[in-house]
C-alpha cells in the first residue's frame, strides 16, 4: 500500500515537482524547548524573510541516512515489533562528536516492511523511544529508488562503470530517476515533520539522497544544511554522462556544506561545477568555497573515521577471546593476510586472489605458510555482475586450493556468510597483514579497524598471551583507489589491477623486518586513535555552524523550477535595479554622467559578433543628443576597433585600453594618459605570454598599445585556468622590477602600465564636469567585470567630496548577481539595453515637451 507522503510519477513528470502541498502530521513533532511545542505550519511561501531566531532556543541535529541506525524484528507470537540500535551504525556513532545537550533526531527507512496499518504506531514508538521517524518507503517505490537507481544506476556510475552494454550494466531509465526523485521528496517531507528552521541543523548522507537538499531549501531558504558524500564522486568525463547531471549537481549546490572524502572527490566535483555551471571555486581563509547565486557553499574535505570503543568493546568480549583463541589455534605456524569486502564487482576480490596465486608460484616456499582469509560480507545489490564476481571469486579460490594446497593445509579460505563483529575483531587481531584491493571505492574503514584490532586491549592480550604493553605491528596492503588511502601513509599502496605489484606487495608486507612494522603500526595508530568518527562529526558540524552563520544577514529570493530550484541570497542593500525607480531619478534631475562598460555589459561575452547592435548605436545616440548628459564607454579594448564601431556616435565618450586613451567626443582628439612611454617590458612579457598560448590550446594574445592581454576563454575550463593562475605568477615574478601591473580578470590575464584603470577614466571626468561648473547630480555606472569595480568604487569616492554643494543620486550597478562594490545589479545584457531605452525614452519626451513648449512661447510672442 502507498504510504501518505508518496507523490505520484505524475506529479514528477509535471514538472511540479517542488511545488508540494503541506505534509500531513502523522507524527508528534519534537520539543525544542521542554513544554513548548514549536508551530512551523506556516503559509505556502517559504521564501518569505524569517525573522532572525530567537536566543536560548535549543538546537538539535537531524541525521538523514537511507537507513535508520535501527535494528527492527516481529515477533511472530505476539505480533509486536521489537526495534534497537544499531551500534556498529556510523550514523549512530557519529552522535559522540555533537555536545552532551545536543539533541538528535534520526530519519530514515527502516531495512524491514511495516504494514501501512502498522506504521502510526511504529512511528510514535520510534520517535518516542529512539528519536527516529521512519519513511516507509512502499515496496515497490523502495524497489525502484534504492535496488534500481541507486544501485544498479548511480552507484555503477560513480564508480566509473558506463553502461555501455545492457547485459553488464543498466541504462538509464526515467521512471527510475523518478523514483529516486519521489523518495528523496519523502525524506525532505518527513524532515519537515520535525525541523525548527530556524535553529536546527540537518546533515544528509551519501548518493541516495542527493535532490533532497533542493526540497528543503525550496521550503525553508535558510535551513542549515549539510551533506557528507560517503561514495565517491567521479571524474567530469563519467558524470557528465549523467543525464540529470544538472539536477544532481544543483541539489548538491543547496547545501551550506558538502563534504568528501578525498581531495580527489572534491576536485571532480568542482571540475564538474566549473564545465557545466561556470563556478570557480576559491580558498577562503584555507576553506574552499563556491559562490552559487550569493550563497556561499563551502567544500569539506575528511576521510570519516571510526568508533575506537565500539571496537574495543568488541575486543573485550568474552566470544571474541574464545573465537580468538580458536582462530590463533587453527593457524599456528601459518602468517594470515586477511581480507574483508562486500560481495560486488568493484571490491577487486578475484585481483587479491590473483595476486595471492602469483604469490605461491613466485615463492614456493610460503606454501603451506601463508594463508589468506577472505570474508565476503553479503551483497548490497542483486544483479548478474554480483552473481559473475561471486562464481569467479570461487573458481578461482578453487583452482588455487587444488594447485597449491595439500591435506591440511588450504593456501586461501573463503568465508562466505555475515560474520558477526566479535568473529571479525579476532581475525583482525590476529591478521599479520590486511589488504583492501578494490578497484573504486568510497568510504572503505576495513584498514582502521585492523589497525585498531592490531593495538589489542588488556583483555585480548591476555587471551592470545602477549605481555601487557609490548609492541604492537601491523602492516596493510591498500588499493591507491579508495577514500582512506590518502591517510594511511605507512601503508604500502598498490594499483589493483597491476597482479604482479600486488603480489610483490604482499610479500614485502610478509617479510618486513618487525622494526618497520612497528614504526608502521604506531603512525596509523596515532592518526585513525585522534581522527575518529567523533573528531570527524565534531568537525563537520563546526564548519557548517561557520558556514550558516551568515544566514540571517541577507535577503533571500527562490528562483527556477522543479529541480532546478536554487535560492538567491543578495545583501539588504543590494538589490536590482528598477527601471521605475532609475526613470523617476533621470527626469528629475539636470546634469547626468554616464558610464558604461563594453564586453558583457552593452554587448553579450558569449557573442560571437562583437561590434555593437544597431539598436545599441541608435539608444547611446538618443542619450548623446541629450545636452544634459556626458556618457562614456569605458572598455579595456583598443582605440581603433572601438573608434570603428562608434563611428556613427558623434556625441559619445569613449575611454579604451582601461583609460590609457580617452576621447571625449568623436571630433575630438584621442588623449594619453601622462606617464612614462616606456614600453621595454613588453618585450619581457610577450615571449612567458607566447610559451603559455604554445601550450594551452584555444588561447591567444591580444596586443594592445599600452597592454598585452592573455585570453583563454576557449581553453579547457580547468586547464586554462591553471595555466592562468601559473602565468600570473611567471609574470608577477619577471616583471617585479617594471612599472606595470599584473591582474587576472574573466578568462584573461593582462599586463598594464601602473595607475592606469576605468577609476581614474570616472575620476577625470566627473572632475571635469565639475571644474567646467557642470555639477553633475545623476551618475550612473554599468560594468560586469573586476576593472569595473574601480569605477564603481570612485564615482562613490567623487560624489562623496566637498566639490559638490548637493550629492548626485549615485546608481553604481553589476551585469549578474554576484559580489561587488555596487549597490545595485542587472541580470544581463538584455536588461542593461531595456533600461538604456527606458533612459533614452525619457530624454525624448522631455526635449519634445520642451521644444513645444518653446513654440508655443514663440506663438505668443
Amino acid at each position: 500500500m502507498v504510504s501518505r507522503s508518496y507523490m505520484s510519477l505524475l506529479e514528477l513528470a509535471s514538472g511540479d515537482m517542488l511545488n508540494f502541498p503541506q505534509t500531513p502530521r502523522t507524527l508528534p513533532r519534537v520539543m525544542t524547548v521542554p513544554g513548548i511545542i514549536p508551530d512551523i505550519d506556516g503559509s505556502e511561501n517559504s521564501n518569505e524573510d524569517l525573522d532572525v531566531p530567537s536566543p536560548g532556543t535549543c538546537q538539535k541535529k537531524i541525521i538523514v541516512t537511507n537507513f535508520l541506525p535501527l535494528h527492527a524484528q516481529k515477533d511472530p507470537e505476539s505480533g509486536r515489533w521489537c526495534f534497537s540500535f544499531d551500534e556498529d551504525s556510523l550514523s549512530l556513532q557519529l552522535k559522540d562528536g555533537f555536545s552532551s545537550d545536543c539533541g538528535v533526531v534520526y530519519v530514515g527507512s527502516l531495512k524491514v516492511d511495516v504494514d501501512a496499518s502498522e506504521q502510526d504506531e511504529v512511528s510514535q514508538k520510534l520517535l518516542e523511544e529512539f528519536n527516529c521517524v521512519p519513511t516507509f518507503l512502499p515496496p515497490d517505490l523502495q524497489k525502484k529508488f534504492y535496488h534500481g537507481f541507486c544501485k544498479q544506476y548511480l552507484w555503477t556510475l560513480f564508480h566509473y562503470m558506463l553502461p555501455m552494454c545492457p547485459d553488464h550494466s543498466n541504462r538509464f531509465d526515467r521512471m527510475l530517476w523518478h523514483a529516486y526523485v519521489s523518495a528523496n521528496k519523502i525524506f525532505a517531507d518527513k524532515v519537515m515533520e520535525v525541523i525548527n528552521p530556524e535553529n536546527d541543523y540537518v546533515w544528509v548522507h551519501d548518493y541516495h539522497l542527493m535532490v533532497l537538499p533542493t526540497f528543503l531549501r525550496k521550503r525553508f531558504s535558510r535551513v542549515k544544511l549539510g551533506f557528507f558524500l560517503h561514495s565517491l564522486f567521479p571524474s567530469s568525463e563519467i558524470y557528465r554522462t549523467l543525464p540529470v547531471r544538472d539536477e544532481i549537481l544543483k541539489g548538491l549546490l543547496n547545501a551550506d556544506l558538502v563534504g568528501f572524502q578525498t581531495f580527489d572527490y572534491a576536485r571532480h566535483f568542482l571540475s564538474c561545477c566549473s564545465r557545466m555551471l561556470g563556478l570557480e571555486y576559491e580558498s577562503k581563509r584555507g576553506h574552499i568555497a563556491l559562490e552559487y547565486f550569493g550563497r556561499t557553499v563551502y567544500i569539506k574535505i575528511m576521510p570519516a573515521g571510526i568508533h575506537m570503543g565500539r571496537l574495543e568493546s568488541a575486543l573485550d568480549h568474552p566470544t571474541s577471546s574464545i573465537k580468538a583463541k580458536e582462530i590463533q589455534k587453527q593457524f599456528m605456524g601459518k602468517k594470515l593476510i586477511l581480507g574483508v569486502d562486500d560481495m560486488d564487482i568493484f571490491k577487486g576480490i578475484s585481483l587479491k586472489l590473483l595476486a595471492m596465486e602469483q604469490l605461491l608460484q613466485q615463492h614456493q616456499e610460503l606454501r603451506g605458510k601463508l594463508v589468506l582469509v577472505q570474508i565476503l560480507n553479503p551483497a548490497r545489490s542483486s544483479g548478474k555482475d554480483v552473481q559473475e564476481a561471486k562464481r569467479e571469486t570461487y573458481m578461482t579460490t578453487r583452482r588455487i586450493n587444488e594447485v597449491f594446497g595439500f591435506p591440511g593445509y588450504e593456501p586461501v579460505i573463503l568465508i562466505d556468510r555475515k560474520v558477526p563483529t566479535y568473529e571479525k575483531t579476532a581475525y583482525y587481531a590476529l591478521a599479520d597483514c590486511c589488504i583492501v584491493n578494490a578497484v573504486r571505492d568510497g568510504m572503505n574503514l576495513v584498514p582502521y579497524k585492523y589497525i585498531v584490532c592490531r593495538q589489542g586491549t588488556s583483555k585480548m592480550d591476555e587471551a592470545l598471551g602477549m605481555a601487557s604493553g609490548s609492541s604492537r605491528a601491523s602492516t596493510l596492503v591498500v588499493s591507491e583507489f579508495i577514500g582512506c588511502s590518502p591517510s594511511l601513509s605507512g601503508a604500502i599502496r598498490v594499483n589493483p589491477w597491476d597482479i604482479d605489484a600486488v603480489a610483490d606487495a604482499l610479500n614485502l608486507a610478509i617479510m618486513m623486518p618487525d622494526l618497520e612494522k612497528q614504526l608502521r603500526h604506531e603512525k596509523h595508530f596515532r592518526y585513525i586513535s585522534s581522527h575518529d568518527v567523533a573528531y570527524w562529526s565534531c568537525s563537520f558540524l563546526q564548519d557548517l555552524e561557520r558556514a550558516c552563520k551568515d544566514h540571517y544577514s541577507k535577503r533571500c529570493w527562490g528562483i527556477g523550477f522543479g529541480l532546478g530550484f536554487r535560492i538567491l541570497s543578495l545583501s539588504p542593500s543590494f538589490r536590482k535595479l528598477s527601471l521605475d525607480h532609475i526613470v523617476s531619478a533621470y527626469k528629475r534631475t539636470k546634469r547626468r554622467a554616464i558610464f558604461l562598460d563594453y564586453d558583457g555589459t552593452v554587448v553579450p561575452h558569449a557573442s560571437i559578433v562583437k561590434t555593437p547592435t544597431p539598436e545599441v548605436i541608435s539608444v547611446l545616440n538618443n542619450l548623446c543628443d541629450d545636452p544634459n548628459n556626458t556618457v562614456f564607454i569605458v572598455s579595456g579594448r583598443g582605440q581603433t576597433s572601438l573608434t570603428e564601431w562608434f563611428a556613427q556616435c558623434e556625441n559619445l565618450g569613449i575611454a579604451a585600453e582601461h583609460g590609457y586613451f580617452i576621447r571625449w567626443s568623436r571630433t575630438s582628439n584621442w588623449e594619453t594618459y601622462p606617464i612614462a612611454t616606456d614600453f621595454d617590458w613588453k618585450r619581457i612579457a610577450e615571449p612567458v605570454m607566447r610559451s603559455y598560448t604554445e601550450t594551452t590550446d584555444g588561447s591567444y594574445i591580444e596586443a594592445k598599445e599600452s597592454a598585452l592581454v592573455w585570453h583563454h576563454q576557449d581553453a579547457d575550463p580547468d586547464f586554462g585556468s591553471c595555466q592562468a593562475k601559473e602565468l600570473l605568477d611567471h609574470l608577477e615574478n619577471v616583471l617585479a622590477n617594471e612599472p606595470v601591473v599584473v591582474k587576472r580578470g574573466q578568462n584573461i590575464v593582462e599586463v598594464k602600465p601602473q595607475g592606469v584603470t576605468k577609476g581614474l577614466v570616472a575620476e577625470k571626468v566627473l572632475s571635469s564636469m565639475i571644474s567646467n561648473r557642470k555639477l553633475p547630480d545623476f551618475v550612473m555606472c554599468i560594468g560586469d567585470d573586476r576593472s569595473d569595480e574601480d569605477m564603481f568604487e570612485s564615482i562613490s569616492t567623487t560624489a562623496d567630496s566637498s566639490c559638490l554643494p548637493v550629492a548626485p543620486e549615485i546608481f553604481a550597478c553589476t551585469v549578474g548577481q554576484k559580489p561587488s562594490k555596487a549597490r545595485y545589479y542587472l541580470d544581463d545584457t538584455v536588461d542593461v539595453v531595456t533600461l538604456l531605452q527606458g533612459l533614452a525614452t525619457a530624454s525624448s519626451i522631455k526635449s519634445r515637451f520642451n521644444t513645444e513648449i518653446q513654440v508655443s512661447f514663440q506663438h505668443a510672442a
